[in-house]
């Protein structure tokens, strides 16, 4: 079955064609014919759509016929970003874990396998990390994914890390380290991700006490070594319990010193 093939309501035929191939140009099906070959419609019918979404700047249309997501989408984000709640009751407290320390700081949440980037605060130490809002990353692979993933069980934990690692990869030291970090509350990065980066992070909890969302605080090896990572902790869980609070969770005082 193609990606295009399936039953829309009534009515809503053109729509869900449409956002099909959206979703076809962010996954990087990027011409004509690409688009055809994943959504399976005629080349008449991907033209008429593609062309009207260029026209509304929903597409872009380069050199060579290939085309990107347009600004209206970048416009989207930023109101998304600014509407959403979590970001909103954040975006204070990240902005003061950045000034503390100096560092990137992220806010992240779940969409399926993935950790999206819903917010960052650039560091102040002239280093340019490569995430950025609206990015996604494996869970199994992030700090900030992991955080999420504290209160799954250790079935989820084994298979978000197959699917996120090369085929044969023993997953026992990851999951000690995993079961390390629910008892403590706080995941450490240790270039796990990406080489030369560290990063701290712990989950963010609603008012019915389930994890929705999780901060970190990130910097290159050299600035955020392992000793400074174990010093950032309480600083990370402070902030990660005032988020949660000001949600509506009631959970205990981490003691802090």
């Amino acid at each position: 079955m193609s990606a295009g093939d399936q039953t829309w309501p009534d009515g809503t035929q053109t729509l869900g064609r449409g956002l099909c191939l959206l979703q076809a140009v962010s996954e990087g099906h990027r011409s004509l014919p690409a688009l055809m070959t994943h959504a399976g419609y005629t080349r008449s019918t991907t033209q008429r759509l593609v062309a009207a979404l260029v026209q509304g700047r929903w597409l872009r249309q380069m050199p060579g016929d290939t085309y990107f997501l347009g600004p209206r989408f970048l416009e989207l984000a930023q109101h998304a970003q600014e509407d959403n709640p979590i970001a909103v009751v954040a975006r204070p407290i990240l902005r003061e874990l950045g000034l503390k320390s100096r560092d990137t700081i992220h806010l992240g949440i779940r969409v399926e396998n993935d950790v999206l980037y819903l917010d960052k605060v650039n560091g102040q130490r002239g280093l340019e990390m490569r995430s950025r809002i609206g990015q996604r990353m494996p869970l199994a692979l992030t700090g900030v994914g992991r955080a999420l993933l504290l209160d799954d069980t250790k079935s989820e934990w084994r298979r978000l890390y197959r699917d996120a690692t090369e085929k044969g990869t023993s997953p026992d030291l990851w999951l000690e380290r995993m079961h390390t970090y629910r008892n403590t509350g706080c995941v450490f990065d240790l270039e796990d991700n990406e080489t030369g980066i560290h990063c701290v992070a712990a989950p963010l909890r609603d008012a019915r006490g389930c994890i929705v969302a999780a901060i970190s605080i990130a910097s290159a090896a050299v600035y955020l070594p392992r000793a400074r990572m174990e010093e950032l902790s309480p600083m990370v869980l402070n902030a990660a319990e005032a988020i949660s609070r000001q949600m509506g969770w009631k959970g205990l005082t981490h003691e802090i010193a």
